[in-house]
């Protein structure tokens, strides 16, 4: 199925009109302070996450509400727009500039540079040396690289939806390290029963994290307000689970599997599987679509952690309501699609090209590849910024 198959999914449009409309409300000098303010007293989460349906009339739960096309926070606005590779091999970050992709500046960091992560409250990006034992601060409004803090094995970087901790994904230690957000600094570290701890995402509720734990095919959640893990679910069909996210309405979370070829499908209150997704070879990242649809998929070509160039790679693109591929686009001339994230317009799709030293944008509207851009080796945690959205939970620009 090709892009033109968006145009049958009236539901879909339905919900994008929807979107655009609340966007521009949140965008506005009035309610842009709101949108950011999170959760306040005496409302509960559900609330600021509530819409109502144009066509039933029916109120509706969509925890990326806030994320519509240009509705950027005065933090975020502040930014200039760039993509920010980590260049896992090189030790470095590529900044691109996404309006005339090109490459702007690379800079050196750490050992094993994963992920491009902005803080909670959009004011800073850390990049997570995991080899260094480091991240490296950025401030977003320049683009330039400033000090190292300490921190032990940062392979991935989050923050609870409270904003009160950020939650250091601590892979070879297998922890959870809970820290203050602003200065880092340790408050308590959570061992976990499972291997190759790497992905996050929250319930709808903001009450729990969901981990994917790679090595051992598991996930495990996690209960924010008792700082423990309370269950651990064993994936099937051989899985090594990547990257996961909350669908809109918070019923389900996807999480996608390398081995797998596709995505599982999570009851994350039960904490049981409940469907599979097939899509292409080697599913990897995921990317939230402008106010929450759709979800596009990164098939990053290969089984393996070491993997060749221009593999089979390509971009699946499913409506995470209804669960339908909507459409799959493969890279031309083959290809590694990483991790990634969208223009704040929605209107191009960034990712990474892990074994094929290059950087993919994509036109959103008819799936095809705009630029290919040369980066250092083996490039990993792509960061386009700024994003739409109220905070930020995390890992690439997971926003709410």
């Amino acid at each position: 199925m090709n892009a033109k198959a968006f145009d049958g999914k009236t539901g879909y449009h339905q919900q994008v009109r929807l979107t655009r409309r609340l966007a521009g409300l949140c965008a506005s000098a009035a309610l842009i302070a709101a949108c950011q303010q999170g959760n306040h007293a005496g409302t509960s989460v559900a609330e600021h996450y509530k819409t109502r349906d144009e066509a039933s009339g029916a109120s509706a739960i969509n925890v990326y509400l806030a994320t519509g096309a240009g509705a950027l926070s005065p933090a975020a606005a502040a930014a200039k727009p760039f993509v920010y590779v980590p260049n896992t091999l090189s030790a470095s970050v590529t900044v691109i500039d996404p309006a005339t992709h090109t490459v702007v500046r690379t800079f050196r960091t750490g050992k094993l540079p994963q992920h491009v992560v902005p803080s909670y409250d959009m004011h800073r990006l850390w990049v997570t040396n995991d080899q260094d034992d480091s991240l490296t601060a950025v401030d977003p409004t320049t683009g330039v690289d400033g000090d190292r803090v300490r921190v032990s094995d940062p392979y991935n970087l989050y923050f609870t939806p409270d904003g009160k901790l950020a939650m250091v994904i601590a892979e070879a230690q297998h922890r959870f390290d809970l820290r203050d957000p602003a200065t880092m600094k340790l408050v308590q570290s959570v061992h976990v029963d499972c291997a190759g701890l790497d992905h996050v995402d929250f319930t709808a509720d903001d009450k729990y994290a969901i981990a994917t734990c790679e090595f051992s095919g598991e996930l495990v959640k996690f209960d924010l307000a008792a700082r423990k893990p309370i269950g651990y679910l064993r994936l099937q069909r051989g899985a090594m689970p990547q990257d996961i996210r909350v669908s809109p309405d918070g019923r389900v979370m996807y999480v996608a599997d390398m081995m797998a070829d596709g995505a599982h499908v999570i009851d994350p209150v039960a904490f049981k599987e409940v469907g599979f997704i097939k899509m292409g070879r080697g599913t990897h990242g995921i990317v939230v679509g402008r106010g929450g649809r759709p979800f596009y998929f990164s098939n990053r070509g290969w089984n393996t952690l070491k993997g060749g160039r221009h593999g089979p790679g390509s971009i699946t693109v499913l409506d995470p309501i209804t669960q339908k591929i909507l459409a799959t686009w493969p890279i031309p001339n083959g290809g590694s699609p990483d991790m990634g994230g969208l223009s704040a317009d929605g209107k191009e799709l960034w990712v990474s090209g892990r074994y094929d030293n290059e950087v993919y944008a994509i036109d959103t509207a008819h799936g095809l590849l705009i630029a290919r851009i040369g980066v250092g080796s083996e490039p990993h945690g792509l960061s386009i910024w700024p994003q739409p959205g109220r905070f930020s939970l995390g890992h690439t620009g997971n926003m709410r």
